[in-house]
């Protein structure tokens, strides 16, 4: 299928009036239900980016929608001048899914989550050596934490920090999944690592067995904060509430976001003991952050999973995938990696921009991440027969890719 009149009139639209920064999307979305989407012009898709791993319960969930309609009938919003039952009660569920006591920030997005991590960090560092000599971070090769300048400084790809240097630091770089290049890194000077427990933006790449665990000891042994940022991983991605702790990590600050609140924007930073104390009155802040009708469509999203046993769902049908792209065999597929409803079809040639748009002409939604990469991101309600239809479609796909690049 290709872009037709409505599309191309929205185009134009599009370009006259918003900035560069995204380009021209190749598609516009009028409405969805479950994982499906049409577009302006009526062709149907299967979503299989989930707007970017944040639409958990797909378009239009019921439970969702009946959450939203009645916090914003009843009060939508308070800023953080007054306590609302609603983010009170989601933090009280985010800690108990955590299993560990702590103090819980909401803010808009991950990005703001990471911020905010980021500066319990930096009152960490200054709490260890007031002279200032505890403030450097160690962060990872291929890391994604947000472009907002804070986030930016730790996110460990060099194309996107480039054009916007010098960035706050010190921040230290070390090669993901190297265990030991980690734990060398980390000495007295350090004040915190941040981690992504699987690279999202870089391809969805999990590193060896025992890496958290060894990003943890190496914390514990300085005494620095270990800060996992869960904003891709969590809330059920992977078939887990959280990574960190499905491998017997406790982090000492979590960061989420992304499906927490199934395509309302809300992001949480999770202090864990004494971490979740070190702000004190005035120190941060943010005017939407986990407003009413955000906590109580996430407040939805945590009980669906609950109560539709999600989680294993989700493992259920990643395995299902997992199986099925085993037996395709093609020249452009050179194999697949992770966990859950997160997954990476990577290719023999730089060619995912190309298959990006053989996927979309066949009716699904996928996402490039990186030249040789497809990341999968599905809703978490995503059916058997919906993944199996995309494992059946996706010789066809390669054909028309390589036909194409």
């Amino acid at each position: 299928m290709t872009a037709g009149p409505v599309y191309d009139r929205m185009a134009i639209r599009w370009d006259a009036v918003m900035m560069p920064n995204y380009g021209t999307p190749p598609v516009a979305l009028v409405r969805g239900a479950g994982s499906t989407v049409w577009d302006a012009d009526g062709h149907t898709y299967l979503d299989l980016v989930g707007g970017i791993a944040v639409s958990s319960l797909g378009h239009a969930h019921p439970a969702i929608v009946e959450a939203v309609s009645r916090q914003v009938a009843t009060l939508a919003h308070t800023s953080n001048l007054a306590i609302h039952e609603p983010g009170v009660r989601l933090a009280e569920r985010l800690l108990g899914l955590l299993g560990a006591a702590g103090r819980v920030f909401f803010c808009q997005d991950g990005a703001t989550a990471n911020e905010a991590a980021l500066k319990l960090v930096r009152r960490h560092g200054w709490g260890l050596d007031p002279t200032g000599g505890r403030l450097r971070v160690v962060a990872t090769g291929g890391g994604f934490h947000g472009r907002t300048f804070g986030a930016l400084s730790v996110t460990g790809i060099p194309s996107k920090r480039a054009p916007f240097e010098p960035l706050p630091g010190p921040v230290t770089f070390v090669p993901y999944g190297d265990a030991e290049a980690l734990t060398e890194s980390v000495d007295d000077t350090v004040a915190a690592v941040i981690v992504e427990p699987t690279l999202g933006e870089g391809g969805v790449v999990a590193p060896p067995a025992g890496y958290l665990a060894a990003a943890r000891a190496a914390c514990d042994r300085v005494g620095a904060l270990l800060v996992v940022d869960e904003v891709q991983s969590g809330i059920g991605r992977t078939g887990e509430w959280f990574s960190a702790t499905a491998q017997g990590v406790l982090p000492d600050i979590v960061t989420l976001a992304k499906g927490l609140g199934g395509g309302l924007p809300i992001g949480a930073c999770l202090g864990v003991g004494s971490a979740g104390r070190l702000f004190e009155p005035g120190d941060h802040g943010s005017t939407f952050g986990g407003n009413p009708v955000s906590c109580a469509a996430a407040l939805a999203v945590l009980d669906t999973i609950e109560t539709e046993d999600l989680l294993t769902h989700v493992k259920d049908v990643g395995e299902l995938w997992a199986t099925g792209f085993d037996a395709v065999d093609h020249s452009l597929l050179s194999g697949h990696r992770g966990l859950g409803l997160w997954r990476a079809l990577v290719l023999t040639q730089p060619v995912s921009g190309p298959v990006e748009t053989a996927a979309r002409n066949a009716g699904f939604l996928v996402n490039a991440v990186r030249p040789d990469v497809i990341r999968l991101a599905p809703p978490l309600i995503l059916t058997a027969d919906e993944a199996d239809s995309f494992v059946h479609a996706l010789p066809a796909i390669l054909d028309a890719a390589e036909a194409a690049a």
